[in-house]
């Protein structure tokens, strides 16, 4: 097979965990199966808010792996704000200190679009060199942070190679810039950007199905969608025997704006009029989570169902999700959440356990869940939704366990979705040779 090379530039990269360097790292697996040989460039030194070495554990040993160092503000940050570690997200809606409305100024302000910018100019310079002396047929950018896309820009520009930006999460209509307090001036740079980009790249590739639709809207230039998913060789082996407990499982980081009240409602009332209940059901908590979200629980009266495991490696979150009564997925309580599909529901729908999502019901995540037959979408609010759910499962398990979920999800496995990349990679390379030939008999 003739192995053609493939430049992908990522902030995320092992030992960094979570589904931002997820879906790299698998595309890297299998994209040699598909004809394309990935080279990587990543930083050296990088603020990763979460680490798991074992993450790149099944990435071909001959991978080439570029490392730039990069200046990043987090530290004078933190200093600056006294801002724990522990915090899960620090831009939202809540009540905010002089010093953290200040940093979050000069943050808005003065790194846009993000604060990896300062990555942008010496990567350039380092990967002008590289390709100099390795030629790649593609560059793939992929973001958040979309900073990222800049280098690819430039480096699209000067050397002519296909470039495509991959959009893990929207840009200027990503949920949390409203609580940015940047200037009409910022707002139109950061607009300028993404437009630029969006005009420039030889394709765009969106991962869920309503981002490229608003992509589309904004570009002449052709979008496509290849989602997340999950590795099937993550989930080989029986399922980790029952250990009695009805567990109600959620993995992954647990943000204070995706904070659901009311299924905490549901399940304290659940818990208050059933002893048996009580007893039998545990929420397991299997990753970083916002001390608003444990005080809510705590609230609800039901801090001694809590099972809290702090973040943990990948197979210990895949075994977590596979021993579930219930996988529960609140999304960020924002409109503008709504064509947002977490990494984690892929690998929930590879768990084959039921799943219960919080968002909006007409959302992109209730349309996956619906297809794949893996469960619900009840809305933040939606009390009568989740108490059903909870209940049917709850009985379920009375007489012998939740049974497993059975829709075709084949599509979202890796493979597939990397089988999709190759073709996309090569759909670009051969319009670009044939524009070449064409500027040539000019």
């Amino acid at each position: 097979m003739l192995m053609r090379r493939v430049l992908v530039i990522s902030y995320y990269w092992p030992p960094s965990g979570g589904s931002g360097v997820q879906r790299w790292v698998k595309f890297v697996k299998y994209l040699p199966g598909e004809g394309w040989e990935p080279v990587v460039f990543a930083p050296e030194n990088a603020s990763y808010p979460v680490l798991d070495p074992t993450i790149g554990k099944d990435l071909p040993e001959n991978l080439k792996v570029i490392r730039g160092r990069i200046w990043e503000p987090y530290a004078a940050y933190r200093k600056l704000t006294g801002a724990k570690s522990t915090q899960v997200t620090e831009i939202s809606s809540g009540k905010k200190t002089f010093k953290q409305r200040l940093s979050l100024w000069i943050r808005a302000n003065l790194f846009v679009p993000d604060p990896r910018v300062g990555w942008v100019r010496p990567s350039v310079k380092t990967l002008k060199k590289y390709l100099s002396e390795h030629p790649v047929d593609a560059i793939v950018t992929t973001g958040p942070p979309h900073s990222v896309h800049l280098i690819g820009q430039k480096l699209h520009k000067a050397t002519g190679i296909p470039w495509i930006p991959d959009f893990r999460d929207p840009w200027s209509r990503m949920y949390y810039l409203r609580y940015l307090p940047m200037t009409a001036a910022t707002w139109r740079k950061l607009r300028a950007q993404e437009q630029s980009v969006l005009d420039s790249c030889s394709a765009v590739l969106a991962c869920t199905p309503l981002m490229q639709e608003d992509f589309q809207a904004q570009t002449h230039t052709p979008v496509a969608m290849i989602t997340n998913g999950y590795d099937s060789e993550d989930f080989t082996g029986p399922a980790p025997a029952p250990d009695g407990h009805f567990n109600i499982t959620h993995t992954g980081l647990f943000a204070a704006d995706g904070n659901p009240f009311t299924l905490w409602k549901v399940l304290g009332n659940m818990a208050a009029s059933d002893p048996e209940f009580r007893e039998a059901m545990r929420l397991r908590l299997v990753g970083k989570v916002d001390k608003e979200v444990l005080e809510a629980i705590k609230a609800a009266g039901l801090a001694e169902n809590v099972v809290a495991l702090g973040p943990t490696d990948h197979a210990t979150a895949v075994r977590e999700q596979r021993s579930a009564g219930i996988l529960i997925l609140p999304l960020r309580n924002d409109p503008l959440y709504r064509p947002i599909l977490p990494g984690k529901l892929f690998e929930y729908l590879a768990s084959r356990r039921p799943v219960l999502g919080i968002g909006q019901e007409d959302g992109a995540m209730a349309r996956v869940l619906d297809t794949a037959k893996a469960g619900i979408t009840a809305d933040w609010d939606n009390e009568t939704a989740m108490r059903s759910f909870i209940a049917n499962a709850w009985q379920q398990h009375l007489v012998g366990g939740v049974p497993a979920t059975s829709g075709d999800i084949e599509k979202y496995s890796r493979r597939s979705t990397t089988h999709d990349l190759a073709q996309l990679l090569s759909q670009v390379t051969t319009q670009n040779i044939a524009g070449e030939r064409k500027q040539c008999r000019r």
